[in-house]
């Protein structure tokens, strides 16, 4: 009897039937910018998604996490895409999209809880005690384990800037299956993200071995928009995605907290020069958009499988913006060659549309994570 042939023949197999689950299916990957306090765009975005998602399915319990391989996301979007995805224990998500967004809208006041340093000229910071507790409040589970990175049930990827090594650091499942050294513990990471200098004080943290750290600050200032470095991620994960050897694999929605810079507010002072708020808005929202020039080159302006949601000047131009206003809002999609053009379809449509592809497509084709053992639904392998 060949031992080393029965091996392979096994082996073969087994490759066979892990990449079964992906054949015929693209990669659906889900990334969510920073931005603001609130990710108003982004959270009225994740509640029509989830929405159109159950209404497509026929089923009240189905969830985003459900429907994509790989979740993204910086500053408050990096929340949104932790709580989504947080393992409750059973495989499924501690929070859908409109508890998330509730969640995060009841305790806007305590995370960003103001407090005055300073004595002679009195300087406006945010309390990092009260933003710890909400965030270690939101991502554990009911029986209080604290979740790390590997507690997820999809691959997650969030990016912060290490002032140690001078280098954005981007915390990810992957890393953390492999070793405890890139395991962090979940609420830190999103902690670590959203530390803007300007209001927090940079934020340390390290891993759950104690072996790694990273002073870290807000990743919005090297990757607001995430989506690049997901779909670079998804494109050199073979252990993840073995079936995906370019962007024609892929399904992408994008979604943004619209723009800092606001048009019908003057970003030249008296002199001429460019203020540095004005300058700081200008490079991030400069940074996002380069990325979205990208990916659209990248995917030859496919309008199907690379999706981007942007405010149009919608929060520039009203005080209080409904999640109705941001759906019906027109949608605004990169020109080739520089530059916007407002489409005809709304937000809301575009979503949809999104979505009819999704669900049509079957629920997400990633098997568990090999790493760990997960208590499956049977609402998971459903429909």
């Amino acid at each position: 009897m060949d031992l080393s042939k029965i091996t392979l023949d096994i082996f073969t197999k087994l490759e066979q039937k892990w990449l079964s689950h992906c054949e015929g299916k693209k990669t659906r990957i889900l990334s969510i910018d920073g931005g603001g306090t609130k990710g108003f765009i982004a959270g009225s975005a994740l509640i029509h998604l989830e929405d159109q998602i159950q209404a497509r399915t026929g089923d009240p319990h189905s969830r985003i996490s459900d429907f994509f391989d790989i979740l993204a996301g910086t500053g408050i979007g990096a929340l949104y895409a932790a709580m989504l995805n947080a393992d409750d224990g059973d495989g499924r998500p501690l929070f859908s999209a409109k508890d998330a967004v509730k969640f995060v809208t009841e305790k806007q006041s305590e995370m960003f809880k103001i407090k005055h340093v300073g004595i002679v000229r009195r300087r406006r910071r945010f309390s990092c005690r009260s933003i710890d507790k909400v965030l270690k409040e939101a991502l554990k589970r009911e029986d209080g384990t604290v979740l790390t990175l590997k507690d997820t049930c999809k691959p997650l990827l969030i990016p912060c800037y290490d002032l140690n090594s001078s280098a954005p650091f981007v915390f990810s499942r992957a890393d953390a299956s492999e070793s405890p050294s890139f395991d962090f513990e979940l609420w830190k990471v999103c902690r670590a993200t959203s530390a803007t200098p300007s209001l927090f004080k940079p934020f340390e943290l390290t891993s759950v071995d104690g072996k790694t750290s990273c002073l870290a600050i807000d990743g919005g200032l090297v990757m607001n928009n995430p989506t690049a470095a997901a779909v670079t991620h998804v494109l050199h994960n073979k252990r993840d995605f073995p079936s995906v050897n370019g962007v024609e694999d892929l399904f992408v929605l994008s979604l943004g907290n619209g723009p800092l810079t606001n048009p019908s507010k003057p970003q030249l002072q008296r002199n001429g020069e460019c203020s540095t708020p004005s300058l700081v808005d200008i490079v991030l929202d400069g940074v996002s958009e380069t990325v979205d020039q990208m990916l659209g080159n990248a995917f030859c302006w496919n309008q199907t499988d690379y999706v981007r949601i942007q405010a149009n000047g919608l929060m520039t131009e009203k005080v209080e913006v409904s999640m109705e206003d941001v759906l019906k809002e027109r949608g605004v999609e990169s020109l080739p060659f520089g530059g916007k053009r407002l489409l005809t379809e709304s937000n809301g449509q575009r979503i949809e549309r999104f979505v009819q592809r999704l669900v049509a497509s079957g629920r997400s084709s990633l098997p568990p994570s090999p790493c760990k053992e997960i208590a499956v639904s049977p609402l998971v392998n459903g429909r």
